[in-house]
């Protein structure tokens, strides 16, 4: 065989082998999901929530939190916004980071604070103590935080992540409910197109019902996705109850919000509200499926 021929059928064989190869891969990364949500992580932020010490308004903790909250948004391409008034009384803090000014408008949001009296607990001696809050309170911040981590950067919404303070201290002398949303909806300029709250989303025998304030179309959306990916059993078919959360003073206003809250928790304001109680799995259902109705939106 003459050499230039030889050299050819080589130049081909070679070429053949490198397309194959390449296309092995494409078909490997293909049939593997990215991951969109690192649910260690996200509990680790628990955590390391807990470890501050309770998160009630006015505390070390709740400032330490603050601060950490707007570096990670920060690291993470987040504008961020400071918040700062009062209500009824009463001094807020909201932190918010958004990130895009185009198409559709979406605000994620969880409470921060955690209750100042545990008087849920069994123990009477317990209830003059505050609440750890690691499923009430840090779950949802936790979700929020591994989202602004992971979501694209490309997208085109207006994607705000919204962090309430004061929501978790109703029935206490001098406060009320969701005192954070009810100051930021009274700040608020502009309309947006869906609002998503999620508060005591760790529970780790999580089941969501459809809350009953909450915007019925928001919900199908989310149920769908959430049954796309297989969460059929921690996403119920099956109505909840009407519960004041950091939703409502948006529905008031007449803007889709939606609650996804799982109230079926027996640490629920009590000292018990511990890491130990929440699973990093429910934290990726709930992160999986906001990542992926917020990218398919």
């Amino acid at each position: 065989m003459p050499p230039r021929i030889y050299r050819l059928r080589l130049l081909l064989t070679l070429l053949l082998v490198a397309g194959a190869l390449i296309i092995g891969r494409w078909i490997l990364s293909a049939s593997q999901p990215a991951v969109v949500f690192n649910a260690q992580r996200a509990y680790r932020d628990v955590q390391d929530q807990v470890a501050l010490g309770a998160r009630t308004p006015g505390s070390l903790a709740h400032a330490a939190l603050q601060d950490y909250i707007v570096k990670t948004l920060r690291a993470n391409a987040w504008t961020v916004e400071v918040q700062s008034g009062t209500y009824n009384g009463q001094p807020i803090t909201n932190l918010i980071g958004k990130r895009g000014t185009q198409g559709t408008w979406i605000i994620l949001a969880a409470h921060y604070d955690s209750r100042l009296l545990a008087d849920q607990d069994p123990d009477p001696v317990n209830r003059t103590q505050p609440v750890p809050g690691a499923n009430d309170g840090a779950s949802g911040v936790a979700v929020l935080l591994e989202l602004a981590r992971t979501l694209p950067t490309n997208l085109n919404k207006s994607i705000w992540l919204v962090f309430f303070d004061a929501e978790d201290q109703g029935g206490l002398p001098g406060w009320e409910w969701i005192m954070g949303s009810r100051y930021f909806v009274s700040q608020l300029g502009g309309r947006p197109d869906a609002v998503v709250v999620v508060d005591m989303i760790g529970d780790a025998h999580l089941n969501l019902l459809k809350e009953r304030h909450s915007d019925p179309q928001l919900i199908r959306e989310i149920w769908a996705v959430a049954h796309s990916l297989g969460y059929q059993e921690h996403f119920l078919d099956l109505d909840g109850q009407a519960i004041l959360d950091d939703h409502v003073p948006f529905l008031e206003q007449g803007i889709p919000a939606v609650d996804l809250i799982d109230f079926d928790y027996p640490y629920w304001h009590t000292t018990q509200d511990l890491p130990d109680k929440v699973s990093p799995y429910s934290l990726e259902v709930i992160g999986r499926t906001l990542y992926h109705w917020i990218t398919q939106r």
